[in-house]
């Protein structure tokens, strides 16, 4: 059995799997154990691939979001909820190392409307706001050549697609004689794996699969702490109809927590399954219609009364 860490670049995960989805509440930890690292079937030095994750199984590399170049009124809010999350869920196995962002006022080339093909050297040039994470990559590359060097770790997973990456790889195998395993964070095949990253790989899954990430939430409240962390409303597939659920089950039952608590319930009017489930599917329309005829129903028992 090897001591494996996995190494996450949060960015390449968010933008190569995560954005425009509803699964953004990532169970990571669930994601590798349960999902990744079991279906490697990797062959190293004669010997079959054994992963033991060790206590602290991942590390995660992320910046805060910055104010002036968040995209949604909630991006920082729902950014510290996550963090939070993977904390609080089994403390102590998901590390977060954060870098952070610079936000600098530049000039860049403009391709030119008419001929694209113009040299950029030839283009106008434009004001712009440059957007850039800093000390990820750096950060990611100096935890995993110490791991390997300090003899912590002997499987090295890392999940990301920027060549920034190599160096750090080419010196752990060229110094240890740790294995390294690569993902690329991207759930489609279009998206092709970095030559220069596959070259220092024992193994490389080349993509997530949706159902993997689908199956990898985490729950929508976690507790520790003085307060709970709590999956951002607008993270779910279908926000509008969430909020009207809401809407309309909090008059019936006075409050969130308990509109959540029967959302959340297995239900024989939808065969078992919970409406909160319906909710993030096409069959999502169905509960809000369930719920208004609800509320008709009980106006009217209360009119009558």
């Amino acid at each position: 059995m090897l001591r494996t860490r996995i190494y996450i670049d949060g960015y390449n995960l968010y933008y190569g799997c995560l954005k425009g989805t509803h699964l953004k509440w990532l169970d990571l930890l669930a994601l590798f154990e349960n999902g990744v690292l079991p279906s490697v079937t990797a062959v190293v030095d004669g010997h079959a691939l054994a992963s033991e994750l060790q206590p602290v199984a991942i590390k995660f590399f992320t910046a805060p979001i910055l104010e002036q170049a968040a995209k949604a009124s909630d991006s920082i809010q729902c950014q510290e909820q996550y963090h939070a999350a993977l904390s609080k869920h089994q403390p102590g196995r998901v590390e977060t190392i954060k870098g952070y962002y610079s936000l600098t006022k530049g000039r860049a080339k403009v391709i030119d409307p008419i001929d694209e093909k113009k040299w950029p050297r030839d283009c106008q040039s434009t004001d712009i706001w440059k957007l850039e994470e800093k000390q990820t990559d750096v950060n990611l590359a100096l935890h995993a050549v110490k791991d390997a060097l300090l003899g912590d770790i002997e499987h090295i997973v890392v999940v990301t697609n920027d060549t920034d990456i190599a160096p750090a790889l080419d010196m752990i195998r060229a110094n240890t004689k740790a294995v390294v395993g690569l993902v690329i964070p991207t759930t489609d095949h279009e998206r092709v794996p970095n030559a220069d990253l596959v070259k220092y790989a024992h193994w490389v899954r080349t993509h997530l699969t949706e159902a993997e990430l689908k199956a990898a939430q985490l729950p929508r409240v976690i507790a520790g702490g003085r307060r709970p962390a709590i999956k951002p409303d607008s993270w779910f597939a279908r926000p509008d109809l969430l909020q009207r659920a809401l809407e309309l089950g909090t008059v019936e039952l006075g409050s969130r927590s308990k509109v959540f608590q029967w959302l959340g319930e297995p239900n024989p009017h939808y065969g078992g399954r919970t409406p909160i489930d319906l909710l993030d599917s096409t069959d999502g329309e169905q509960v809000i219609q369930f719920m208004e005829a609800w509320a008709i129903s009980s106006n009217g028992a209360s009119n009558q009364s």
